[in-house]
């Protein structure tokens, strides 16, 4: 039934494959032993894949490789049918996902010595930033790392954070810096903003 939805049983294998295995790349040889399928069925289905943005390839040691591209918008919904994984409590409605996830504020709020934190990106919906989450202040790399592996692990999917002292954030911000502007200018969510440095500016 699921072949039929899909319109191609190569391209249902193809999402098993890549959705029970985000983050792990796949050349196309590889890909035809994994799923048992013919190579030029799955080179189109590939190709498509890729045009459609669910996919995203690379190149290395003279071979081309595939990976699920989890910054895809339908990305946490492929997961949910292909890798039997729960969307969680916030997809209940638009409303929810509009803002963001309390649970991950919370993760993220607990990291001693923050600031301020931004989400942005896939954790915003409508945000085009490159970047998921901005924490500024004197953050210990261990602690910002643990605290994203457990919003990455609510979100099921890879995130882009970047870690700022809070003069850097400030001067960067006072001089319109470019990365800044762009994450600031697109959809975000100020999660953490303890000394009101957003509201300020």
């Amino acid at each position: 039934m699921i072949d039929k939805l899909f319109g191609s049983k190569t391209r249902v294998k193809l999402l098993h494959l890549f959705m029970n295995h985000p983050g792990q790349p796949f050349y196309v040889r590889e890909i035809t032993r994994l799923i048992d399928e013919q190579i030029n069925s799955v080179r189109r289905e590939l190709s498509n894949m890729l045009e459609v943005g669910i996919i995203t390839s690379d190149s290395g040691d003279n071979k081309l490789y595939y990976q699920a591209n989890q910054r895809y918008e339908f990305y946490r919904p492929l997961r949910a049918i292909f890798a039997g994984e729960s969307m969680g409590s916030e997809e209940k409605s638009a409303e929810a996902k509009a803002t963001v996830n309390q649970n991950e504020v919370d993760i993220i709020a607990d990291i001693p010595s923050l600031r301020l934190a931004i989400f942005s990106g896939v954790l915003v919906k409508g945000s085009t930033a490159s970047v998921d989450v901005i924490l500024v202040g004197n953050v210990s790399a261990a602690k910002a790392k643990a605290a994203i592996a457990m919003v990455e692990k609510l979100e099921g999917r890879e995130l882009n954070y970047t870690v700022l002292p809070y003069d850097e954030f400030y001067y960067r911000l006072s001089v319109r810096d470019k990365f800044i502007t762009e994450v600031l200018a697109s959809k975000h969510s100020v999660a953490v903003d303890k000394d009101n440095i957003l509201n300020e500016k």
